[in-house]
């Protein structure tokens, strides 16, 4: 889901992520036999056999995965993450009378690029891109400077696909290989796409 950073003591700076596709592969991974914990800011249904560590901020998001990627074979991260966030927000509500309060804003951190920075031999990692233009381009970049085995990429402003929607069409772009189209489907068969080409990478890594 997407991550919300405090604005005030009721106020935060969100996206429209609604989690849906981050549920979808947690629960295709757990059905193919994976051990899965899906760190998570939404509230939908946990899938079986899934563990849950429910975080809001990216800061909390990323002590979570600190914690749980250095022991994961797979790491996939289908959150959308804030690339901002309040500087110094309020500890208690603003007001309405007070005026319109300056909001400065900071970056948050770069949870991908540090995963990717700390990925060990074997390890797969797979990262998602939601973009509004330029698609190959931006998700091919991120490819490169987060330094993943795989993007995930996906048009949100193309009819039924992207935030809040059950379906979506993706396009995964692979470190070792060609990208390969995934077209508009319900969410649970873009998961099974994605799972197919991260059990292939672990199979070409030498991992079963």
């Amino acid at each position: 889901g997407g991550t919300r950073e405090p604005i005030d003591a009721v106020r935060v700076l969100a996206n429209r992520s609604s989690g849906k596709q981050g549920y979808a592969i947690a629960a295709e991974a757990a059905a193919r036999g994976a051990q899965v914990t899906l760190v998570s800011t939404v509230d939908l249904s946990v899938p079986a056999g899934v563990t849950v560590a429910r975080v809001d901020t990216a800061a909390e998001m990323q002590a979570a995965l600190e914690h749980l990627a250095p022991a994961s074979d797979v790491v996939v991260m289908a959150a959308a993450v804030a690339d901002f966030r309040p500087k110094a927000p309020a500890t208690h509500k603003l007001k309405k009378h007070d005026g319109v309060p300056e909001i400065v804003l900071e970056p948050t951190p770069d949870i991908l690029a540090g995963l990717g920075a700390g990925k060990r031999p074997g390890q797969v990692l797979v990262g998602f891109a939601a973009e509004t233009d330029d698609l190959a381009a931006n998700a091919t970049s991120k490819l490169v400077n987060k330094r993943v085995d795989m993007i995930v990429a996906n048009d949100v402003g193309a009819p039924a696909t992207g935030f809040g929607y059950d379906t979506n069409a993706v396009t995964i772009f692979l470190a070792d290989g060609d990208p390969v189209a995934v077209p508009l489907s319900d969410k649970r068969a873009i998961a099974a796409a994605v799972l197919d080409q991260i059990v292939a990478r672990r199979a070409r890594l030498g991992n079963n």
